[in-house]
């Protein structure tokens, strides 16, 4: 009887510091759809990691899973390309964060859905893109907007699945 006990106490602390750990530290995520083509494809699996946004706030350059803020049971995994305070444009399909043109090596082809004006990230709020600009809903549209900070899952950090793609993601801070 007692061994039944401990091994009851056993499985409940291990329930718990699983929840625990997907609650606050990471959890696993499947792309859906090619929004981040060619960066992330569809079906690959990514760890998130959750720690990092409670002592900072996402940077241009992270990859970032979202809660959808039309419907937050739904996630998005974007881009930030810009944050509070910063003005954002896109012109002739070219990207511009407070008027300065971006690198974008990363995107998979140039954009093609024409001109966004010239709007200004509010306060603890990001602009997020997908990589795959000409298939992605995005900030650009009225149903994503700015993401606020409490809608920011994670940060889109190792992928793990397929296995010939196994690895780090990294930022891409320019």
């Amino acid at each position: 009887m007692k061994e039944l006990l401990d091994l009851g106490k056993s499985i409940l602390v291990a329930i718990i510091a699983a929840f625990l750990i997907i609650t606050f530290v990471f959890e696993t995520v499947s792309v859906d759809g090619h929004s981040m083509d060619p960066t992330l494809n569809n079906k690959d699996r990514l760890i998130v990691e959750k720690v990092s946004y409670y002592f900072r706030a996402p940077k241009p350059g992270d990859i970032v899973v979202i809660k959808y803020p039309a419907n937050p049971k739904e996630k998005f995994i974007k881009r930030v390309v810009a944050v509070g305070g910063d003005k954002v444009k896109i012109e002739n399909g070219k990207l511009y964060i407070n008027d300065v043109a971006k690198n974008e090596p990363y995107i998979l082809e140039p954009m093609a859905t024409g001109d966004f004006n010239e709007v200004t990230v509010p306060d603890n709020t990001v602009f997020v893109l997908g990589d795959n600009r000409n298939n992605s809903r995005d900030s650009r549209f009225s149903d994503v907007g700015y993401v606020n900070y409490k809608l920011v899952v994670g940060r889109a950090a190792f992928r793990i699945y397929p296995f010939n793609r196994f690895g780090t993601l990294k930022s891409a801070n320019k």
